[in-house]
């Protein structure tokens, strides 16, 4: 398909995919990362691991129904379209057959706004989508099946995106300036620091992260530690002392707790599952 993202394609003995991604209008990049097209055929379809993450994916399903486990042993739900919460722990996921789907990348804000929904509803939690979002974004799985293009299917998600985030509500000032800090600094911003700038209380701002993050603050600042970790294990060129130095753990030791929390493994044998531009195979 005709697409002017950018495309990754992926054949090996685990599985074939491809990979097509395109970034968001001007106006929507506070709240959306990217959308994806995702196609992969193969039997069996590979395990990925979803570590946890600051963006909540939202997923119109175009193929087979996904299995997703939370946990490496834990009982499997099977879904068709979902949106997915901020989680404390790796989801597994695989495709019942060949699949195919559509993917929006959304911050925790884009999705309190866009769903109108306490954030804290969505934690540790895999929704069908049609069950959580506006009229508008319903029955999205056959509308975008009908198109010929992902670049066509991109265009009709983001102008229901664009509606409606112009009209929905703003997130609180406090909450967008603590996230944007933790952001900017990769979860680094002290919580004390934050909250004496900003002239609120630590429970205050707990109270208002649950409400349209779904998280406390710590722990959103764990996670954008941990996933900053993940992204320079990624590209291969870090030692394990540089990459707990780089994202501000104490030490190594501080670094593989948190990887045992979050991966379910320790760094390095997280590192070898990680497949470039393809994520992370179970």
């Amino acid at each position: 398909m005709e697409t002017g993202g950018r495309v990754v394609r992926h054949e090996s003995e685990v599985g074939t995919w491809e990979l097509v991604l395109r970034a968001p209008d001007a106006r929507l990049r506070r709240f959306v990362g990217d959308y994806q097209g995702y196609t992969e055929s193969g039997t069996p379809a590979p395990l990925r691991q979803q570590a946890p993450t600051t963006w909540l994916p939202l997923i119109v399903n175009l193929g087979s129904t996904w299995e997703v486990a939370a946990g490496p042993a834990g009982t499997s739900e099977e879904h068709g379209s979902f949106v997915a919460g901020l989680g404390e722990r790796s989801a597994y996921v695989a495709a019942t057959g060949p699949a195919s789907c559509l993917q929006v990348n959304i911050t925790p804000l884009g999705a309190h706004a866009l769903l109108g929904l306490p954030m804290h509803e969505l934690t540790n939690r895999v929704l069908a989508l049609d069950d959580v979002v506006p009229r508008t974004l319903r029955g999205l799985d056959e509308r975008l099946e009908a198109m010929a293009t992902w670049e066509e299917r991109f265009a009709l998600v983001e102008g229901i995106l664009l509606a409606g985030i112009a009209e929905a509500r703003e997130p609180s000032s406090d909450v967008a300036w603590a996230w944007r800090m933790l952001a900017r600094t990769h979860g680094a911003a002290p919580i004390g620091w934050i909250c004496g700038k900003l002239g609120r209380s630590r429970r205050h701002l707990a109270t208002s992260f649950r409400q349209q993050v779904g998280l406390p603050p710590k722990t959103v600042a764990r996670i954008f530690r941990f996933e900053r970790a993940v992204s320079l294990l990624g590209d291969g060129s870090h030692s394990l002392g540089e990459v707990a130095a780089e994202c501000g753990y104490y030490d190594q030791a501080h670094l593989n707790r948190d990887f045992r929390e979050f991966a379910d493994a320790s760094p390095g044998a997280f590192a070898r599952r990680i497949v470039p531009d393809g994520g992370v195979l179970a």
